[in-house]
């Protein structure tokens, strides 16, 4: 079996080019190398531009109103998959209210993702449009910082990297860097296209990590909702191409441990829950390539058939989820963890008393003060590592970006 080093990285790039630009800024110079595939700037998405300075004030603005426009265009596409009538007109207001309960704090982090210096907007992983992502870099680059690679959710229709500007924000905060991972949507592409791209980006990551300032040795990769359930396609996917022998652009041996936060794992077992919600059966089963494909893009289902020996591969696995979410009920988490833990599998499963789907990944962090899921990511995270421990522990307390009372009501509308 051949290790990523021994391979390309997706198509981001050529072989030669120009290097990362340090944080320090470009009076450092930038320096021509060879091996790992350069991160390219020069997407006219990107935060710096091609020839290594920061992008202007108008640059930026630009930026966000053609991703803001992007965004709109995919809100429209999730509610005309919806379906029209009743539903589909209470779903909308449930959402413009929900949206515009959080407002302030969606504006600041909006304007924190177009203008600190500390985000580096689509870098290229590879040759779709869709493959890019987004850097939330730690303002301590002393030393080497681990990494997360994240996998956002967004009902395999509405995926987007910019939904984990909130999640790259905190962790940044706290000394980490944040890879958020952009892949194609349905009906650009199915769970296979969507897998593909995840790997790709982690393949991307692995090899680069050096490049952008991350540890190699503390790579980890975390998913949220559709998100954790194609990246956890991914790891699986992973885990038997390297049991067979098969060549990889990556292998497990590069990540720490697996975050799954409010995935569903047993697909098979959900097509009913998702039709009910909304999510029509027709629909949700050409996402996922007809109905036969289900078992093999069911987490939990192929871990069952695995061997110890296949098992053993993976990394550890933590499953978080909200105890009170409808979208992908709690039981998800629990069952997968439940498969895992009787095949010989490295697994905890934390869950969340009373918590939403969107609670631990958006109203909590919106909330500020210190966020349970967070800390208990970082716990791992920094479990070899006291210093880093003891640096968490006294690090500033994070601001809340909404007040409470807005907080509170939007969860009670909230239509996820």
């Amino acid at each position: 079996m051949q290790h990523a080093s021994d391979h390309p990285a997706g198509g981001g790039g050529s072989a030669e080019g120009e290097a990362f630009v340090p944080r320090g800024g470009p009076q450092q110079g930038l320096r021509r190398r060879t091996g790992p595939v350069p991160l390219d700037y020069s997407s006219p998405r990107s935060g710096r531009a091609g020839d290594g300075r920061r992008s202007t004030f108008r640059e930026d603005v630009g930026h966000a109103a053609a991703e803001t426009y992007l965004v709109t265009g995919l809100a429209f596409t999730l509610l005309g998959y919806l379906g029209v009538g009743y539903r589909w007109i209470s779903q909308l207001i449930a959402l413009l209210v929900y949206a515009v309960l959080l407002m302030p704090g969606f504006i600041k982090v909006g304007y924190y993702y177009f203008f600190s210096s500390q985000v580096i907007r689509s870098v290229v992983y590879g040759e779709q449009p869709r493959n890019r992502l987004d850097l939330y870099m730690p303002r301590d680059n002393s030393k080497s910082s681990p990494v997360v690679a994240f996998v956002t959710g967004g009902a395999w229709i509405i995926g987007y990297k910019a939904w984990g500007a909130l999640l790259g924000r905190r962790l940044a905060e706290r000394g980490i860097i944040v890879a958020c991972i952009d892949y194609r949507n349905f009906p650009q592409g199915t769970i296979s296209d969507m897998v593909t791209d995840a790997s790709e980006a982690i393949s991307f990551i692995c090899k680069n990590v050096v490049s952008f300032g991350g540890d190699p040795d503390k790579i980890y990769l975390m998913g949220q909702s559709a998100g954790a359930h194609i990246a956890a396609c991914a790891l699986l996917e992973q885990a038997v191409k390297e049991s067979k022998g098969e060549s990889t652009y990556w292998n497990l041996a590069q990540i720490k441990a697996y975050f799954g936060l409010s995935g569903g794992y047993n697909i098979q077992n959900l097509v009913d829950h998702f039709h009910e919600r909304g999510l029509y059966r027709s629909i949700f089963l050409s996402i996922m390539e007809g109905e036969e494909s289900l078992p093999r893009f069911s987490p939990e289902i192929v871990a069952k058939k695995l061997s110890a020996e296949t098992i053993s591969l993976l990394p550890q696995i933590v499953l978080l989820h909200g105890t009170a979410d409808y979208s992908i009920p709690s039981s998800a988490s629990a069952t997968f963890a439940d498969v895992l833990k009787q095949a010989g599998g490295k697994v905890e499963l934390q869950l969340y008393e009373g918590k939403t789907h969107t609670d631990v990944f958006l109203q909590d962090p919106l909330r500020g003060g210190r966020d349970k899921m967070l800390e208990d990511v970082l716990s791992v995270i920094h479990v070899d590592d006291a210093s880093a421990r003891e640096k968490a522990a006294s690090a500033p307390t994070p601001e809340r970006l909404v007040y409470e009372w807005q907080i509170k009501l939007a969860r009670q509308i909230s239509p996820f």
